[in-house]
């Protein structure tokens, strides 16, 4: 069941990435559009690794997401967490990788702790949706790092808040907003699904393998 609404989400987004590029055709720009840097629209916070000896596996404090290690498809995978948090990202924020490979994205599934190698982004004006967007549709400012052959590629906060954009008319990321985040909603729904019965899975197969249940036909 989780297989299939992992596959429901992939076409969602495709849906949201269809509106975006509906909506903004950044091929021909409109002279009441204007130019600008990311930091105008978003808040940008670069993480920070809390101490290492505030890690842990059983679920002491909040998820700690260090880097795209812990990206999935859409939203990362819980593998640690720290009771000693430094830097935080929101849920719904935009995760993006800063350390090789570049550019990577995710979606903060919950309120977490992001390390060295996130930053988290957070629209100014309840506009997450079209910043998550229109970073990914500009994936060319963080190929130039991947692409530079440096085999620890990074980007600094200057380089991040200073990715030059274009920024559309508020009517018209409003109307965006609105009709993405109605699909958002049903992709963070389907998430939710896939996480409890992912959990249920694991504490179902252990009893089964351990003969404490059986499955009657």
């Amino acid at each position: 069941m989780y297989l299939l609404h992992s596959t429901l989400n992939d076409y969602l987004c495709d849906q949201i990435q269809l509106l975006f590029s509906y909506f903004f055709n950044l091929s021909s720009v409109p002279e009441t559009w204007s130019k600008g840097v990311l930091s105008d629209i978003a808040d940008i916070t670069m993480g920070q690794s809390p101490s290492g000896n505030s890690y842990n596996i059983i679920g002491k404090g909040c998820p700690f997401y260090q880097g795209s290690t812990d990206f999935g498809a859409i939203f990362p995978a819980i593998r640690m967490y720290t009771n000693k948090p430094s830097r935080y990202a929101l849920a719904l924020d935009t995760l993006l990788s800063v350390r090789a490979p570049v550019g990577s994205l995710n979606i903060a599934f919950e309120n977490c702790c992001i390390g060295r190698g996130l930053a988290s982004i957070h629209g100014k004006n309840d506009n997450n949706i079209f910043v998550r967007y229109l970073i990914k549709n500009n994936r060319w400012y963080f190929d130039n790092i991947n692409n530079s052959g440096t085999t620890f590629g990074s980007i600094t906060k200057d380089y991040l808040f200073g990715m030059p954009i274009t920024i559309p008319e508020d009517k018209l990321v409003a109307m965006f907003e609105h009709k993405s985040s109605l699909i958002e909603q049903q992709i963070y729904a389907n998430e939710q699904q896939i996480r409890e019965l992912q959990s249920l899975r694991n504490w179902l197969l252990p009893v089964l393998m351990n003969g404490q249940a059986t499955i009657i036909d």
